[in-house]
This record gives structure tokens, C-alpha cells and sequence, in this order.
């Protein structure tokens, strides 16, 4: 656009307006083939009246679709008014002011509705109030002056990169707001956008009046946000946390107001500027007031440290908060929530946010939305283990039985398990308490635990309406909250002598110790989850990295080999078997996870396999295959085999294959239960490996073999959820490091000689990287640099 503008500009033989005309048209058509449905800007409208606009724009459907209906034999430019407004524009040698006032913007707005005003080096948006008033919408500015347009212009390289990606968003915005924004993905790539723009506005300031701020998340979440991977990090959580804070805020607020519309009416210059002050007749949402709306005190804290004028103004973006709010009043109501209320905030509204909004964190963080039938599959076996392993007769509905999701994200988990309860407690004859025991459930002993803020704020706002879905609705005016809290899962489960103060911030010192006296109660029964695959851009305490030391030394399975055991998922393997099998006064419980499943078979994690069939009494893993890189993503009949992971809207899915695991240890009762009275365990794999281990040892009797099976192809998830197929015994093995996966081995293959023992010495080879030095075309180079590279007269510096 500016290239273009520059080369005409140069050939001294233009107009101030009008031979600028195509270079913007390029713009707005470029912007608009981006956009779905896709519009296109048509210049020089004939007159309906009013004038001739400058520009139109026109979406796609209005020529294919609406002018066949209505007058297949006629140009439909001569009848359909555009249906993304009009275009006006002016020199750049005029104020934005002026032609914003000006009669004949007048009558544009009151014949469409919808004027995009520019003078080409500054934009503005016309449009109406719910009461019919003119008002500027957004606005955006490439240059304050009409010489520092031209400068731009003629040096387009110099742009910097965040202000050509806000404009993009800003013309994209505009050429969209009169689209129907009814979907929870259109609102989500709406908000995106506005936080995009945010969060440019924030990448080159200084954040001295969020330090505090900073710190307290740094103390109480064991993290060190460093270099420029951290920094970014943190900004990208404060602007998520903020805009998460409002999209929740008008979510409660919505489902309780009707709109009503606004009175008045004047002249154009009069009602613009009256339309640039707040209304508060309660009958549009004001962000502003948002944090009366957010519940848990740690959210509302969070949300003020951000949102009060003395840190927005400074970060330059509440005028963006003002748009966002504008947009939030559009959305049409009945549609939205049709979607929004099934219980897929995350599917429809919250992964597509992350991945407009920052698609690179999103995928270091590993967020993946965990398809419902993956979460329910876990929720129903981990049902069925407490009430026949256990013999808990009403398993998850059990008031004695505490549920943890430690990487709860946005409560996908909790909301699965909190359905079983309601589900449970209806089967058994719904009453006057039912209500009371699953709203109970839900604030005391169904635990989440996040520690992104930015989902922790949307997991409070689903738990909360799926209670008020099931009757069983948080009361307004109580300090009552569902149990999810932002904490780090890995740490605090040991009392530390003297935690860190936060005098800054005692809301988030609250949440952490509120968190940490449920890491140290007495029983937690069941461990339920996803955990994360990778890290993020934070330091771990010694705490979280010392939890895979278990899982490193072996006594009868090979030593582990690589660095496997330093994947994060590993950590929550550690965090929940030890809370299981070392916490629990009753040395009993359940998990279900799924995860990367190299830690099946691969060779870092001998010890981890070892353990578990020392210390669980059954083991089983559904294998969801669907890895890249150990089967190209396909079945062993040759047909796709694609991740579990894949959905609608997420085609490409994960790249690793995974499988759940499901891990049950019973106390000795359960155990005589299970064996018809006789407290006799079968002869353990540990044993059958090649060593004596006792039973106390073992902590009592232990697994022998687990159970095993493959899920292949695009019905995975279906078949899961019907719990299709049978399972097949394994007997891992010792000496070849207790694979939990199946393979063919000859009879005697363990007795064999192992190759490192037949080949002591080995080396990785040649790496690439010293390519240039140990290859060439020219035998006597090479010689002379080996030489060199031998000659102890030569410095290697």
C-alpha cells in the first residue's frame, strides 16, 4: 500500500485523492480475501441518492447468492447496497476532523449505515449506537502528519512490524462489523484481534507499574519469567488474563440482562461527540466494571492490577478495552449462547482465541483441547475402578472421595467429573440435597489446579455454568467458589519453613496457601488429567525438578538411557504416584492420564515402568497411536492413523502418539475383597525378572502383568468411548527394561549376548555441523586443515 502510494507520489503527476485510489482499493481487497466470506472494495459507487461514496464493500454471497434471487438479469452493484458500508476518502493533506463532520459524511451514514472515512494516512470507522446515533466506532493512525505520511511512503521498509500487523487487524475489523457475530469462533477471532493490538501496543513499553505484579506471580507460582522468550510470556499472560477477565465478566452478565435501547438523537457533529461518553442504563455491558462480575477474589485481584487507569494509561491500550466492550454489545445473544452452553467454551471459543492471538505460544505451551470423548472415557474408567477395585459404591459420587485435575487448564476435567456426579446422584433418586452435595462437590472436593492465569479465569466461568446449568448455582452475594485454583502443581506439597511473602498482592497469597492446604490433606483418591508436554518460559524450583529422581535409578530393568525423563509430563506422573502410593494414609487411589506415550517402551524410562509395577496393583494403557515419527500417522493396514488429538478444528492434532493410562493401588481390605478373602498376591514381573523382591519391598502386592490395547484410525475416540476391543495380557521383562508395549521375541532372546556388551567402544559419528571442516572437494585442503588441526603448534583459539 505505501510502496505503491510512494511510486506514485514520485511521478509528480497525480492528484492529492484520486490517483490514490487504487493502491487503497489493493489494500482493502488484499485485507478482504483474508476474510470469510471474502469482500471485495468497489470503487466509485453509483448514486442511490445520497451522493457517490468513494468505495463500497460488498461480501461475496451478495453476487453469487442475493442478486440470483433477486434480478439475475441485472448488475447487482446497481441494487445491493454493500453490505460492509462505504468507503470516503479524502487528500492527505486533510484533518480526519473535518471530514468526519463534514454534511456529506452525513448523508452517506444516513443512507448506509456504515462509512469507513480516510484520508489515507488515518482511518475511522462511522457507524451507529443501538439507538440509531452516529458514532466513531474505532479508529487508527499510520502517521500524525501529513509529511510523515509521505516519509512513510517513501521508505515503506521502515514501518515497523506491529504497527503493519494493528492495521491489518484494524482494516479487518472494520470490513467485518456488520457481520453477524453470532458464533462463539467469530467472537474469539474478534477479541483476538483487539488483543493482538493490545499486546503490540505493550511490546516496546516498559512495564515499571507491573512489577509488582511480576514478582508475586514469580513467588507464588515457582517461576522466573527470563530472556526474551519469558518476557513475552508474561505480557502475552497479562493481556490473555485481561481479556479473558472481560470475555468472562460479559458471559455472566449476558445470561442475566436484556438489551433495552438507548434514547436521543441530534445532529452528526453533536451526537458523535456524545456518543464518545459512556452510557449506564444497564442495558449494555461496561468492561470497566467487569471485576463485579469475576468471583474468586484472586481473579478480581488480578484483573485490578491491570485494569485500573494507572497501569492502562501507561500501557496505551484502553481505548482498545473500549472496543473490545463495543464488540461484546454486538454479539447477538440467542445464537451465541445456543453454542456456547453446551459445555465447548474451549472448543469454540477459547483454543481458537489462543490460536489467533498467539499460535507460537500456543503450541510451546502445549495447549490442545482434550476431545469430550477422550475426558469422559477417563472420567467413566477412573468411575468404575473406585467402585470395583475400591468398592466405593457410588464411586466419583462418593462424598470421601477427593478428585485432583493438576493441569486442569479451562476445567475440562472438573466439568466431566462434576456430570458423573450429577449423573450418579440422579440415578439414585434426585432429592432436595442433590443440589447441595453436587454444588459441594464442586467447591471442596473436585480439584483443579492451573497455573496459567489466562485459563484458570475461563475454567471458573465454565464450572460455574455448568453448576447453574444443573441447579445447583454459586450464590451472588457468598464468598462461595468451585475448587480450581492457580497454583503449580509440582511444588508445595512439602511444608516449607518460611513461604514468601506478597504484601503486594494478598489475594495471590491466599490462593497459594489455600492450594497448598489441599496438596497436604489427607487422602487424595483419584488424579485425573492431561498433563502438559511441554514447559514454558519459567524456571523450575528444585521441588518440581527433583520429582523424576525416582524414576532414574533401577535394581533388575537397565539403567535409563537419554534424556526423556526431563519431559514435564513425567513430573505429574511422579507428583501424582507419590501423592497416591507415599501420601495417602490408606495407601490407595487411582490415575488416569493421558500423555506422549514413549514412556511405554522407551529407554529413559526403565525406572518409571519398574516402579509402577512395584508399587500399582493394575495397569492399564489404551494405546491411541497417531504418532508421526514411529508410524507416519497410519495404521498397520496402511489406512490414516491421525493423532487422537485431531478435531474439526483442530485437523492437524499433536505430533507424538499418546495413550491413557490408568493406575490403581488398593489398600489391603480392598485387595482380600479382590481375592475372595485370601490376602495372596501372584508372583510379581520384578520377581519373574530375575530378582527376589519381598513383599514389603514392593509395598505389598503387585502388579504381575498389565493390560494392553491398540486403538488405530479415524474412529479411535468413538471406539474408545464405546470401550471396544479387548485387552491382552503383558508380562514385561525385566532385562529388556519392562516394556509396557507388545512386541515379538524369540524364546531365549533375553539370554543373548547385548550388543554393548559385544561392542564396548562407540562413537555418535560425524556431525553435520563439522561438515565444512571434514568435507571437501579438494583431497590436499583437506589434508592441510587435519594437519593443522593435529599440529600442537596450532592454537585452537
Amino acid at each position: 500500500y505505501l510502496s505503491e502510494i510512494g511510486k506514485i507520489r514520485a511521478t509528480h503527476a497525480g492528484t492529492g485523492e484520486t490517483s490514490y485510489y487504487p493502491p487503497l482499493s489493493g489494500l482493502l481487497n488484499a485485507i478482504g480475501d483474508t476474510l470469510s466470506p471474502k469482500v471485495r472494495c468497489v470503487i466509485q459507487l453509483q448514486n442511490r441518492g445520497a451522493g457517490m461514496p468513494d468505495g463500497g464493500m460488498f461480501t461475496a454471497d451478495q453476487f453469487r447468492t442475493k442478486a440470483a434471487k433477486q434480478n439475475p438479469d441485472k448488475n447487482p452493484l446497481s441494487f445491493l447496497p454493500p453490505s460492509r458500508g462505504v468507503v470516503e476518502v479524502k487528500s492527505p493533506a486533510e484533518t480526519m476532523a473535518s471530514i468526519v463532520e463534514s454534511e456529506q459524511i452525513n448523508r452517506y451514514w444516513n443512507l448506509y449505515g456504515l462509512v469507513l472515512v480516510t484520508n489515507y494516512r488515518a482511518f475511522a470507522l462511522i457507524g451507529r449506537t443501538p439507538s440509531g446515533k452516529p458514532v466513531e466506532l474505532e479508529g487508527f493512525v499510520l502517521a500524525e502528519t501529513e509529511e510523515a505520511f509521505w516519509h512513510l511512503a517513501a521508505h515503506p521498509r521502515a514501518v515497523p512490524e506491529p504497527l503493519k500487523a494493528r492495521f491489518a487487524d484494524y482494516l479487518g475489523r472494520a470490513m467485518t462489523h456488520n457481520a453477524p457475530l453470532a458464533s462463539p469462533q467469530d467472537l474469539a477471532a474478534v477479541l483476538a484481534s483487539y488483543a493482538r493490538d493490545a499486546r503490540a501496543r505493550i511490546s516496546e513499553t516498559d512495564l515499571p507499574a507491573l512489577r509488582g505484579l511480576r514478582d508475586a506471580l514469580q513467588n507464588a507460582l515457582g517461576l522466573a519469567f527470563e530472556g526474551d522468550k519469558g518476557e513475552h510470556f508474561f505480557r502475552s499472560t497479562l493481556i490473555q488474563t485481561l481479556f479473558y477477565g472481560i470475555f468472562s465478566a460479559w458471559v455472566i452478565w449476558a445470561r442475566r440482562h436484556l438489551r433495552t435501547p438507548l434514547p436521543g438523537d441530534g445532529t452528526l457533529k453533536q451526537a458523535l461527540r456524545e456518543a464518545a461518553s459512556d452510557y449506564d442504563d444497564g442495558s449494555r455491558f461496561d468492561w470497566q466494571k467487569a471485576v463485579w462480575h469475576l468471583r474468586v477474589p484472586m481473579i478480581r485481584a488480578l484483573f485490578e492490577q491491570i485494569a485500573t487507569p494507572a497501569r492502562l494509561e501507561p500501557l496505551g491500550i484502553k481505548e482498545v478495552l473500549d472496543w473490545t466492550g463495543a464488540a461484546l454489545n454486538r454479539v447477538q445473544h440467542e445464537a451465541f449462547f445456543a453454542a456456547f452452553d453446551e459445555g465447548h467454551a474451549v472448543q469454540y471459543f477459547y483454543e481458537p482465541f489462543l490460536q489467533a492471538f498467539d499460535p507460537e505460544l500456543r503450541k510451546d505451551l502445549g495447549v490442545w483441547y482434550t476431545p469430550a470423548e477422550i475426558v469422559d472415557y477417563q472420567v467413566e474408567r477412573v468411575d468404575t475402578a473406585l467402585r470395583e477395585d475400591l468398592h466405593i459404591a457410588d464411586g466419583l459420587a462418593d462424598p470421601r472421595v477427593v478428585v485432583l485435575d493438576p493441569c486442569c487448564g479451562t476445567g475440562a476435567y472438573v466439568h466431566a467429573v462434576l456430570r458423573r456426579i450429577a449423573r450418579t446422584l440422579n440415578e439414585k433418586g434426585a432429592d432436595a440435597l442433590t443440589a447441595h452435595d453436587l454444588k459441594k462437590a464442586a467447591l471442596d472436593r473436585v480439584i483443579g489446579f492451573e497455573i496459567l492465569p489466562a485459563p484458570f479465569v475461563i475454567a471458573h466461568l465454565q464450572i460455574s455454568l455448568l453448576l447453574e446449568t444443573l441447579g445447583a448455582p454459586l450464590e451472588d452475594d457468598s464468598a462461595e467458589r468451585v475448587g480450581v485454583y492457580l497454583t503449580n502443581s509440582l511444588t508445595g506439597w512439602v511444608p516449607v519453613q518460611s513461604p514468601k511473602d506478597l504484601v503486594l498482592f494478598p489475594e495471590m497469597a491466599q490462593e497459594r496457601d489455600a492450594a497448598n492446604t489441599i496438596k497436604r490433606r489427607d487422602s487424595i483418591l483419584v488424579v485425573i488429567g492431561n498433563p502438559p508436554y511441554n514447559g514454558f518460559a519459567g524456571v523450575a524450583l528444585s521441588e518440581e525438578r527433583d520429582l523424576s529422581t525416582a524414576y532414574r535409578t533401577t535394581r533388575l530393568a537397565p539403567a535409563p538411557q537419554g534424556q526423556g525423563l526431563n519431559d514435564l509430563y513425567v513430573r505429574f506422573f511422579r507428583m501424582a504416584e507419590r501423592r497416591i502410593v507415599e501420601m495417602n494414609p490408606s495407601g490407595q487411589g487411582v490415575i488416569s492420564f493421558i500423555s506422549n506415550y514413549s514412556w511405554l517402551d522407551g529407554l529413559s524410562f526403565t525406572g518409571m515402568r519398574e516402579k509402577y509395577l512395584e508399587v500399582f496393583d493394575r495397569i492399564e494403557i489404551d494405546c491411541l497411536n497417531g504418532d508421526k515419527y514411529k508410524t507416519g500417522k497410519l495404521t498397520p493396514d496402511g489406512e490414516p492413523d491421525p493423532s487422537a488429538f485431531s478435531t474439526e478444528y483442530n485437523r492437524e492434532g499433536i505430533q507424538v502418539g499418546t495413550a491413557i493410562a490408568t493406575l490403581v493401588k488398593v489398600d489391603a481390605a480392598s485387595r482380600r475383597v479382590s481375592h475372595g478373602g485370601e490376602d495372596a498376591a501372584a508372583t510379581s514381573a520384578i520377581e519373574r525378572g530375575g530378582g527376589a523382591a519381598s513383599t514389603s519391598e514392593r509395598g505389598g502386592d503387585a502388579a504381575s502383568t498389565i493390560r494392553f490395547r491398540h486403538f488405530w484410525g479415524r474412529t479411535k475416540r468413538e471406539d474408545l468411548l464405546a470401550d471396544k476391543g479387548d485387552y491382552q495380557t503383558l508380562a514385561p521383562v525385566a532385562e529388556l527394561g519392562f516394556p509396557f508395549m507388545p512386541g515379538q521375541v524369540a524364546t531365549g532372546y533375553v539370554g543373548w549376548p547385548a550388543l554393548p556388551d559385544l561392542l564396548t567402544t562407540s562413537y555418535p559419528g560425524v556431525k553435520t555441523s563439522r561438515d565444512d571442516f571434514l568435507v571437501d572437494i579438494d583431497r590436499d585442503r583437506l589434508l592441510a586443515r587435519l594437519r593443522d588441526y593435529f599440529d600442537p603448534d596450532v592454537s585452537h583459539a
